[in-house]
């Protein structure tokens, strides 16, 4: 897969139907064993609520994935709530809905609507990075040629992982799989075939704002 929406950081919402309080807490996480144990650790801090419904994935392809009621009728909380992870595209990452009982009886479709709406808040206030396979590739030119291939890399919004200045200029740069050929072409062609690229080694990478994080 070239491309991996995940969880970078995790966060909370809350929203109200008809009184109930629905608090939706996400996390990243890596396999079954981590989703169970931020699981129980949110029963445990939200031991007075009457429901902490569930739903995780794990995996590439999403191997591994899990929901629970807890208690609210079948089909209603933990499904909805998976179905909104895999609607989203969203992998590696636990979601638990706490709900405080407002009084007011919120119908099978109002309890569906309304897991799925916490969810989604609380995907809303995480950190969702998107990671991809790609190359750490060099490329090095002379100084006269500096300009151009900077130009080039700021068109492309290429990350650029480290700038070295010796009697030439290399750049180490985290190109994904699909703009490789591109860019290269690009490069050369701006460069009039001066730059030398080499392709170092196959990575995952992301963009997390301003930052590259190497996966």
């Amino acid at each position: 897969m070239e491309y991996f929406k995940f969880v970078y950081e995790g966060g909370s919402a809350e929203i109200i139907e008809k009184k109930s309080r629905f608090i939706a807490s996400v996390c990243p996480v890596k396999n079954e064993e981590e989703a169970l144990a931020f699981i129980q650790s949110k029963k445990k801090e939200y031991w007075d609520a009457r429901h902490n419904c569930s739903a995780f994935v794990c995996g590439t392809n999403n191997e591994i994935s899990r929901c629970s009621d807890d208690g609210e009728p079948a089909q209603t909380a933990g499904r909805p709530m998976l179905d909104v992870l895999l609607k989203e595209e969203i992998h590696d990452v636990a979601v638990v809905v706490t709900r405080y009982f407002g009084g007011v009886l919120l119908g099978t479709g109002g309890l569906v609507r309304a897991y799925q709406k916490a969810t989604q808040e609380g995907l809303a206030a995480s950190n969702i990075l998107t990671k991809q396979a790609g190359v750490l590739m060099s490329v090095k030119c002379d100084y006269t040629s500096l300009g151009k291939v900077q130009y080039i890399l700021a068109k492309n919004e290429t990350p650029i992982k480290d700038t070295l200045y010796t009697d030439a200029v290399e750049f180490l740069l985290a190109v994904s799989i699909s703009s490789k050929d591109a860019l290269v072409a690009e490069i050369t062609e701006g460069t009039n075939g001066s730059a030398l690229i080499e392709e170092k080694e196959e990575i995952f990478f992301a963009k997390n704002k301003d930052e590259i994080l190497f996966l």
